[in-house]
């Protein structure tokens, strides 16, 4: 069986590879502009929270948490992120 090339054979199948290039092409660029969009998302959503943190330090700094440990049957939990030794010297 002998087969031979015609024109339309040859024009048809560079065309289908050439077809096929480009889809893969387009498709490469939509998954990268995806991996753009959720790293920005990501970076925004970071960003927020030390905002949303930086704040709570604000409106927190200054202020003193008094920590009442004289009854022994009930523990207050505390936190230690609030808790902060003083260093202190006596005056004679």
């Amino acid at each position: 069986m002998i087969v031979e090339a015609s024109v339309t054979g040859i024009f048809r199948t560079i065309l289908i590879i050439v077809g096929t290039l480009a889809l893969l092409r387009f498709i490469g660029r939509l998954m990268i502009a995806k991996r753009n969009l959720e790293e920005e998302k990501s970076a925004l959503r970071s960003q927020k929270k030390q905002e949303k943190e930086l704040e709570k330090l604000r409106k927190q700094f200054g202020k003193t948490d008094i920590i009442n440990e004289s009854s022994n049957s009930v523990k207050p939990k505390i936190n230690p992120n609030k808790v902060e030794d003083v260093d202190f010297e006596e005056i004679p």
